[in-house]
């Protein structure tokens, strides 16, 4: 298998050439030349660490055995707190949620992030640098880097997370974490701002001659072929004929990991994406507009994006795979703040994709009807999914994701159901702990500068 870049198709890398780089030179993201098909008859009554060798193997297999593979995932799994790793429970018929809490950070980023620190200790040894691992988050993202990189040798991690912008246990799971390997940013700015500035210093020539930089967000291809895993998984928990998914997405890459599954052979009908009142998305997709808009700070942190990393992957398949119309489109949204996306790649998107965007106050009142009508308490960013389900065809098979345990949410859950949601033992230890971050101006240079100190 080799890949290439949403702005230049030519390009023929290897898997760990696209691992250890992250984001391609030119600024566009890998993707693989071809999409392998996997027998979905082949994968039943395997566990989920098995069925991840079979999703993952096609994707790495010219640099990474399968029994090596086997290792990697089995370690990156072993302290999930279910034995089904991701489970599914139905809340009525036809209706299921896919809970993917049961990572160390209690968010569905650890099922991505737990398998990125597992493969980077093991391609360690043929990087020719020391790793500088750097990742910007709106709030998840960090806290799973930080636990699945925290004190491995070789490896330096710089987190940027949006001062005052995140929930106090999103914060807290990442500044309490004091290993000497890791530094928590807090950019006085956006998470776009903080994507920015990563992608910045991801092309800066200067930084990439003193250390090799790598990426852990969903801009790094790694990540999302472990997202694809679960979608396999919740649908041989399922065992019916065809099967729909509804995705809170914020960066897309945990949807675009679902379209993914598609094109692997997975009997997937319709994708249903749902955003918070930051809806670049479902106006991207929806009316075919790209607009540059102020970010506004909601109950569902994580999605409060204004910029869609992952979205050049799909606007790349979306328009036939070329690279040059995709980086005029990119130069013309960098210039102008906005872009009108062309018909047919419009059409292309629609037949693909629903979207719905979802304010705090129905925010709210999901979870409180949620919790109420089922005994089931939801995060935010869940409830905006669980919105759309309510209402969704009982006659089709619909699947949910739950992004994170509610108790990182206690604020939220409070306001809507009139009590905080209980913390998991884990969770609880951190309001104990002494915190450290590091606060820097919305500037590349000052945390250029920083990492450059740390070498």
């Amino acid at each position: 298998m080799k890949y290439l870049s949403t702005r230049n198709s030519s390009l023929q890398l290897s898997f760990f050439e696209i691992l250890f780089q992250g984001l391609s030179k030119d600024g566009g993201l890998f993707l693989p030349h071809e999409w392998p098909h996997v027998d979905l008859g082949a994968l039943k009554n395997k566990s989920y660490e098995e069925v991840a060798v079979q999703i993952i193997h096609p994707y790495v297999e010219a640099d990474i055995t399968e029994i090596d593979l086997k290792k990697i995932i089995n370690e990156s799994y072993n302290n999930f707190a279910h034995e089904k790793i991701a489970p599914v429970t139905s809340i009525e018929k036809n209706k299921y949620i896919l809970e993917l809490f049961y990572g160390p950070t209690f968010a569905f980023k650890d099922y991505a992030l737990q398998f990125l620190g597992s493969l980077f200790s093991y391609a360690l040894p043929n990087a020719s640098k020391k790793l500088t691992v750097l990742g910007a988050t709106s709030g998840d993202t960090g806290s799973a880097a930080i636990h699945a990189f925290r004190g491995k040798k070789d490896i330096n991690v710089f987190i940027l997370h949006p001062h005052n912008r995140v929930s106090e246990v999103q914060r807290r799971q990442m500044t309490s974490v004091l290993d000497e390997n890791i530094f928590n940013i807090a950019v006085e700015g956006t998470f776009d701002d903080c994507q920015k500035i990563v992608k910045e210093l991801f092309v800066d020539e200067e930084l990439q001659q003193h250390t090799s930089l790598t990426a852990i967000n969903s801009i790094n291809w790694a990540r999302l072929i472990a997202q694809v895993v679960y979608y396999f998984w919740s649908y041989l928990q399922i065992n019916d004929e065809e099967i729909n998914f509804i995705v809170p997405s914020g960066n897309f890459g945990n949807v675009f990991s679902a379209n993914v599954a598609k094109k692997m052979g997975l009997p997937i009908q319709k994708l249903h994406i749902t955003t918070n009142q930051n809806d670049i998305l479902h106006s991207s997709i929806n009316k075919g507009l790209m607009n540059k808009n102020i970010v506004t700070q909601t109950y569902s942190p994580s999605m409060d994006i204004q910029i869609s990393s992952n979205f050049e992957r799909q606007l790349f398949e979306s328009a036939n795979r070329n690279s040059e119309k995709i980086k005029d489109m990119f130069q013309e949204f960098s210039d102008n703040g906005s872009y009108t996306i062309e018909k047919d790649i419009l059409d292309d998107l629609q037949s693909i994709y629903l979207t719905t965007a979802v304010n705090d106050e129905k925010t709210l009142s999901t979870i409180k009807l949620i919790n109420d009508k089922f005994d089931y308490m939801a995060d935010p960013h869940t409830a905006t999914g669980l919105s759309v389900l309510l209402n969704n065809d009982k006659n089709e098979t619909w699947v949910s994701l739950a992004c994170a345990h509610p108790a990182k949410f206690g604020n939220a859950i409070e306001k809507a159901i009139g009590k905080p949601a209980v913390l998991p033992k884990e969770l609880s230890k951190i309001f104990d702990k002494e915190e450290k971050m590091t606060i820097l101006q919305n500037n590349k240079e000052n945390l250029k500068s920083l990492i450059l100190s740390t070498l």
